[in-house]
């Protein structure tokens, strides 16, 4: 979701407890697992924290998945906030995803100005990684088997605005960390950009698991 501009420093790294260990001995890549709740045309709705230190605030979110390719990590969708204030309209943006499998991509970022250690900091932010933790550190997670682990870690960037200018007075030069639940359906997501507040946090149920009377808006992508 576009945000806008605010010059803040990250926070210190939080702590992470120990668990399972999760390594898969052979090294062979092990995808996550394919899951109901997570394909082409699910959506989902909830809210995204961008509160600043001068004022506490935040936006409905509805996104839907408009593409998925799990043998190749690949996923894509559209996000839309609601209630911005500076807009007359609902700003709908079009993102791109990398799906963690240790084969295509791994927990470290490598790009979008994201060293190892902002991707730890964020990735510590989801309990559900603390039994990955110990492993991510010396190999970015390479050799876990995440084949029956039961959330799915991926990162979300945007790509463009669908439905107004650049000239909208937002952002969307940063991207998401993202944790979901094949649980549930749910998403938990830490949006990053050094030039943006840290840590605003994505929280989505899906529109499938929760009677929300959700209903997306009528932008479509030709």
């Amino acid at each position: 979701m576009p945000v806008r501009v605010v010059d803040n420093s990250l926070p210190s790294q939080p702590s992470a407890s120990s668990s399972d260990n999760f390594e898969d001995e052979d090294l062979e890549h092990k995808s996550p697992p394919a899951c109901t709740l997570l394909g082409v045309g699910q959506a989902f709705s909830g809210s995204q924290n961008v509160s600043s230190p001068q004022k506490d605030e935040a936006w409905r979110v509805n996104v839907r998945i408009q593409g998925f390719d799990l043998e190749h990590g690949y996923l894509c969708g559209t996000m839309e906030a609601l209630n911005v204030p500076m807009a007359d309209t609902p700003v709908v943006t079009f993102w791109e995803g990398e799906i963690v499998d240790t084969k295509n991509y791994t927990f470290f970022t490598n790009k979008w100005k994201a060293t190892s250690e902002v991707d730890i900091q964020h990735w510590t932010k989801f309990p559900s990684f603390s039994p990955l933790l110990d492993q991510v550190e010396v190999d970015g997670g390479k050799s876990l088997n995440l084949s029956n682990y039961p959330y799915i870690f991926m990162r979300w960037k945007e790509q463009y605005f669908v439905n107004v200018g650049t000239d909208c007075g937002l952002t969307i030069a940063g991207f998401y960390y993202v944790c979901f639940s094949c649980n549930d359906g749910s998403v938990n997501g830490f949006y990053y950009d050094p030039n943006s507040s840290p840590f605003q946090k994505l929280e989505l149920q899906s529109a499938q698991a929760k009677d929300t009377g959700f209903s997306f808006s009528s932008y479509v992508l030709q």
